[in-house]
Order: C-alpha cells, then structure tokens, then sequence
C-alpha cells in the first residue's frame, strides 16, 4: 500500500510581525535607577519582545567612556542580540557635558522603520513623539514605548500605540 505524502503548506503559518528595538540606554538606566533604585533587565526584555514578535534588529545606544564596567555590560547587550552603538562622552570646557544619541536613533528608526511591522522604543525622552507620529502617519508603522511612568514624557506615551510601563519583570 503507497503512503501518500502531504507538503507542509508554509502559508497557512502565521509569522510574528517584524519588529525593530531602539533603545536610549542612558535614558532607561537612569529613569530606572531614580524610579526604582534597579537596573532594567535587557535579557528578560528580549525574552518579552521575541515571544510576540519576530526581531528583525535592535539597537542599543549608549555613550563610551572607556570604563571596563560598561564595555562588560556591552558586551551583555551584544550577546543578548542588539548591536551596540557607541557615541563618545564630550565633557565640554564649562562643565557641561553631552552624550546623547536623539538624531542617530531618531535616523535609524526612519531607516529601519519603513520595512517594519512595529517599532519598539526604549525611553522616556518626549522629543520622540513627534517621530512616532511620522512614523505613524508616513509608513503605518505603529510604536511600542517602555518607560519609567512618572518620567516618560506625556507627549512620547501619547503617540505610542501602546506605551508600558517597566515594572519589576523588566527590573533586576
């Protein structure tokens, strides 16, 4: 008696939507360490987005500043999955300092965005809202926003889809 052989019909299968991460990782370790006196956990994060979502690329954006402790903890972030890109620390003459990544992640997510089912930020900086929109509007790709509650921007959670809040399965 022949066996009749059936090929899996892949189409009926439904894939998880692409997703790109973003994350300020200055702002979230300092949001999470004024609001809740924690570190924020990358690797139970990751383990949060990859259950829904398929992870078409994650950034990690943080500042160099040649300390052993932080080239350890990019060295975490890289192993988890994000490729870290790092902007060297400016100490300017007057005291003042500047490290921030807005315009770069702000670039990439424009870059990626458009080839995305979703955009997922990690910050509380309102001076994103006004990208989540355009992203929105431009290429109907919708944002999720993590954040500390009480110093995420109203601005940046109302342009989200979806904004959530990091509480303790997100914390060490």
């Amino acid at each position: 008696m022949a066996q009749s052989s059936q090929l899996l019909d892949t189409s009926k299968i439904a894939s998880k939507p692409k997703v790109g991460i973003f994350v300020d990782v200055q702002n979230i370790y300092y949001t999470c360490r004024q609001s809740y006196d924690k570190n924020f956990d990358y690797n139970a994060f990751w383990a949060h987005v990859s259950k829904r979502y398929d992870i078409d690329c994650a950034f990690a954006y943080a500042i160099y500043r040649g300390d052993d402790k932080q080239s350890q903890f990019q060295n975490i972030l890289r192993a988890i999955g994000f490729e870290v890109k790092l902007k060297p620390f400016i100490q300017r003459k007057d005291g003042s300092a500047k490290g921030d990544w807005d315009v770069g992640i702000t670039i990439d997510m424009l870059e990626q965005g458009k080839n995305l089912d979703r955009v997922i930020l990690l910050s509380g900086d309102g001076d994103f809202a006004l990208l989540l929109g355009h992203l929105e509007h431009k290429y109907n790709v919708p944002a999720d926003v993590y954040g500390a509650d009480k110093l995420t921007a109203e601005a940046l959670k109302h342009s989200a889809e979806h904004f959530y809040c990091i509480d303790d399965t997100l914390l060490l």
